[in-house]
């Protein structure tokens, strides 16, 4: 990997990087990435959505990743590389640009921010200007903090974690190694916890417990992670958030679930791993959605999901077969009633 330079390799050098099998010249060479559809000489692009087949024969892509158990119809401009999963390849390749793009990690601490003296940092920090660490924070390896972020106090931070420009972390929060936190999010802010009154008015309810976010957690822009009332608000490894994503106060989410963006998963709800939940989606307080779970986008998750692998649609959510079938009798629903009309008109007449 070490000998390969992104933005300018040859066919021959990205298969051995990926353990490909070339089709087609090994020693042309790209300089760029592109979209199939859209490609150009001196790029290279990738298939694995099979709508997109016929752009493999009409590319002007140099190099075209492709699945191993694609079948050729016909010859092809661009030298192919087969792979076990061409999107995962073209993945690895966009993190070997972006390490390109960025050279050698940014490290160095800004005579502009702020570490309190009882916080302890790792090697290789790299802390950009007006941002704060907290008393008795402790910091690991190769931790990349960029301008303008809060991290409060008795906060721990994985090694190789980014924290982008804006993020509030707040105090006694756990983040894990090789995290990525976006613009904009908070981690850690009070849960929404509020005792009615006699009075018709709102006691707050103190949050005193905190958050975890484990190893390889991602969380989006501008998404925000509250604090547990009591005990922890836990995101477990490998979780992805989109960006402007919810979650309240002492909500578990399973290993490798990933929520899209405009959702929210409300207080004490336990989410279990590798679900996949649509945008816009509400999931209610107190409830149990099991492994595996797949919520089509604008659904409500109303009641405990106890079954795995179910797929949802709706609000409130059902199966996605009886959905379907819910749906045609809704887009037909005036035909239905105006057809139930005209059999009570017979029915009366034949009465009479």
């Amino acid at each position: 990997m070490s000998k390969i330079k992104f933005m300018n390799f040859t066919a021959e050098a990205i298969a051995e990087f990926l353990q490909g099998e070339i089709v087609g010249n090994p020693t042309i060479e790209i300089n760029n990435i592109s979209k199939i559809e859209e490609g150009k000489a001196g790029t290279l692009a990738f298939l694995a959505n099979p709508k997109y087949n016929h752009y493999l024969y009409e590319t002007e892509a140099s190099i075209v990743l492709i699945n191993k158990d694609f079948h050729l119809e016909k010859e092809t401009k661009a030298t192919l590389i087969k792979v076990e999963n061409a999107y995962e390849s073209f993945a690895s390749l966009l993190e070997l640009y972006q390490q390109s793009r960025s050279g050698e990690a940014e490290t160095g601490i800004s005579e502009k921010s702020t570490i309190a003296p009882s916080a302890t940092v790792g090697e290789n920090l790299f802390l950009s200007d007006f941002s704060i660490i907290g008393h008795n924070c402790k910091i690991g390896n190769n931790v990349r903090i960029y301008s303008n972020v809060s991290i409060g106090n008795n906060v721990s931070i994985g090694d190789n974690t980014i924290i982008q420009s804006g993020v509030n972390i707040y105090y006694d929060s756990v983040i894990g190694k090789n995290c990525m936190l976006h613009s904009g999010s908070v981690i850690g802010a009070e849960g929404f916890g509020f005792a009615p009154q006699k009075s018709g008015e709102y006691k707050k309810v103190p949050q005193i417990g905190n958050v975890i976010l484990e190893d390889f957690v991602e969380i989006g822009a501008n998404a925000c992670v509250d604090r547990a009332t009591i005990g922890s608000t836990i995101l477990r490894r490998a979780v992805k958030i989109d960006n402007l994503v919810q979650i309240a106060h002492n909500v578990e989410i399973g290993e490798s679930t990933v929520i899209a963006a405009l959702s929210g998963v409300s207080g004490s709800s336990k989410l279990g791993k590798y679900c996949m939940i649509g945008g816009q989606v509400g999931v209610i307080g107190h409830i149990t959605v099991a492994d595996k779970t797949i919520c089509a986008a604008q659904s409500g998750i109303g009641k405990t999901v106890k079954k795995s692998g179910e797929i949802l649609q709706g609000s409130p959510a059902i199966s996605l077969k009886n959905f379907q079938k819910s749906s045609v009798y809704f887009r037909n629903f005036p035909q239905l009633v105006q057809r139930l009309s005209d059999l009570e008109k017979e029915i009366a007449d034949l009465s009479k």
